[in-house]
């Protein structure tokens, strides 16, 4: 019997799953953090090597039995780092033929029906990804957020919330019931006493924030609507982005809609569908939640030369759901 591996390498966490060649879950394993620009090759290393070894152990096989395996690496931003990556995953002793990409392109991988479109991922931070359908051409944004001009993710919807917060107080915006809802939020004194605390990290104010901005938008303050347009609408346009870059714009195409931000559902979804419609007027926005080993688990499907039908591909979703 064949076997294949996925191993999805996080900033929090390290997860090894082991499927047959029929894609049935086999046995998986879990480790610490294994993103290297926090825990260092080393590290990186040692998480790898510690998931696969209890995911080998309650599989009862070896690792020269994996025909495959794809690894989903948090960190893997840069294509200069594909050497110092591979010597880490042939260091541990992976044989078989193996593909490594960025972890948000395996929920890429696991989110769309056919494995091929673009990801965006709207969290904490955000991402957005694409391959196209033969897998040869990557589109994709750098992933650095506030520091890049990219958003929107929770932190990036704070941040400019905090933004506007200000723009009231001076008065260069009109007033706006997120600032009672913030200072009810933190315990503030009053909006001298919030913006003073966030400024002073007296108030820690962060992402963790972003579902009140919704919800004072949906109670319908105009400055709170405001900033949700603005987040949906950065969304679209890093989508297009990567569209761009693999000459998407008269396909259709699914972009898998991926994090937390997207629960809030139509009111973010809609100005991102509409920025997406005016350069792909074909794409078809998805909200998915994905389980990223899934992901590793279908790249080492492809990695070990299996090229899976449409139906194969469900059923393994199936059975990983």
């Amino acid at each position: 019997m064949a076997y294949y591996l996925g191993v999805d390498i996080g900033a929090t966490k390290t997860l090894a799953l082991i499927c047959d060649e029929n894609g049935n879950f086999i046995s998986d394993g879990q480790s610490g953090p294994g993103n290297h620009e926090t825990v260092g090759l080393d590290g990186m290393e040692n998480s790898i090597r510690e998931a696969l070894t209890a995911a080998l152990t309650g599989a009862q096989i070896s690792l020269d039995q994996i025909q495959g395996a794809g690894f989903g690496i948090a960190g893997y931003d840069w294509y200069s780092k594909e050497a110092v990556m591979k010597n880490v995953i042939q260091k541990i002793g992976v044989q078989a033929p193996f593909k490594m990409v960025n972890d948000v392109t395996l929920g890429l991988l696991a989110g769309t029906s056919q494995g091929w479109g673009i990801a965006v991922v709207s969290g904490t931070g955000c991402n957005c990804r694409g391959w196209d359908r033969e897998h040869k051409r990557e589109g994709r944004v750098t992933g650095y957020g506030v520091s890049m001009g990219e958003a929107a993710g929770g932190t990036e919807l704070i941040n400019r919330t905090m933004h506007y917060i200000g723009y009231s107080w001076t008065k260069r915006l009109p007033p706006t019931a997120l600032i009672p809802a913030f200072i009810e939020a933190v315990g503030a004194k009053n909006v001298e006493d919030l913006i003073e605390g966030y400024t002073e990290n007296i108030y820690e104010i962060n992402a963790e924030f972003a579902p009140l901005v919704f919800q004072v938008a949906e109670q319908g303050d105009p400055i709170a609507q405001d900033l949700v347009r603005w987040a949906g609408a950065e969304l679209g346009e890093m989508a297009n982005a990567v569209a761009r870059q693999l000459n998407f714009e008269d396909l259709e195409f699914e972009i898998a809609l991926i994090g937390s931000m997207f629960k809030a559902g139509e009111a973010l979804i809609q100005p991102m569908r509409q920025t997406v419609h005016a350069v792909a007027p074909k794409a078809n926005l998805i909200p998915v939640e994905v389980r990223p080993a899934l992901g590793a688990i279908l790249l080492g499907i492809e990695a070990g030369g299996i090229a899976l039908t449409h139906q194969q591909r469900d059923n393994i979703k199936a059975v990983f759901a």
